[in-house]
């Protein structure tokens, strides 16, 4: 696997590793993920395509040339030029899969850049009329704990939102690995950007003209479904797959042999 940089319109430097051989295909990591979150599921796609796992900006060896986060709709369209710039180093267009919020991004993203195939798994929209407000609550006290570099409480608030039982959330915090957790915690503002208002974007799916692939787990939360249901109804071009048996972290084994069937049409 090759490691490589590009530089974004800002200036900013973004890290990706490319594997295989063939059409291009981007993987797209989700909140508290870099690069390494799609490991499992590049090297099954790898014998069939070229696969690109990236850093996303202010995470792993990414950097953020722009000094850190701004407005909401700015922080999206930063991201949206990083891959810009990633997809023009590869070839000029590419697939993308987005895992979770990283499927929110790809979805900003298909909307402006040359996409060939777009498959998304179980982006967190929601669709009941509480998800604007408890988006907002969640984005402003998120964006105050990262302003004042509380980098723990920020991981934990981002814990809270995803149901993680309080002990559960106390263990992690002492466990090994949560530095790692801490330094990636600045970058959930643009998860939260990514997903806009909590709800599932219709007028943005609107404008995708990629043929696309909407997934979601048969064991995952009854909202997941519906939104990826509601997701996909309102796509021009899209299929809904439920994968039985599977939660939001999903199986690398379960899932890539549909990418592979869905990015070889």
């Amino acid at each position: 696997m090759k490691t490589k940089t590009v530089r974004s319109f800002d200036g900013t430097l973004i890290t990706y590793e490319c594997s295989g051989e063939g059409a291009p295909v981007v993987l797209i990591g989700g909140a508290l993920n870099d690069r390494s979150s799609q490991l499992g599921i590049a090297t099954r796609l790898a014998p069939n395509f070229s696969v690109v796992c990236y850093d996303r900006r202010h995470r792993g060896e990414s950097g953020d040339a722009a000094g850190g986060p701004g407005g909401a709709e700015e922080r999206v369209e930063r991201e949206i030029e990083d891959l810009r710039a990633l997809v023009q180093d590869i070839g000029g267009s590419a697939s993308l899969f987005g895992f979770s919020s990283g499927a929110a991004l790809a979805l900003r993203a298909a909307a402006e850049l040359p996409v060939d195939h777009l498959a998304l798994w179980e982006a967190p929209y929601q669709q009941d009329p509480g998800a604007p407000e408890r988006q907002r609550v969640y984005s402003e006290r998120l964006e105050a704990l990262v302003a004042t570099d509380r980098k723990g409480d920020a991981a934990q608030h981002f814990m809270r939102l995803t149901g993680t039982p309080a002990e559960q959330i106390a263990q992690s915090r002492s466990a090994p690995w949560w530095p790692r957790v801490e330094a990636l915690a600045p970058s959930l503002v643009y998860d939260a950007a990514a997903m806009g208002d909590g709800r599932v974007p219709t007028e943005l799916a609107a404008r995708v003209r990629a043929k696309t692939l909407v997934l979601a787990g048969g064991a995952s939360s009854p909202w997941m479904r519906e939104s990826a249901e509601a997701l996909a109804a309102a796509l021009p071009d899209a299929h809904l797959e439920i994968l039985e048996g599977q939660s939001h972290n999903v199986d690398p084994a379960v899932i890539a042999p549909k990418l592979v069937q869905f990015f070889s049409q």
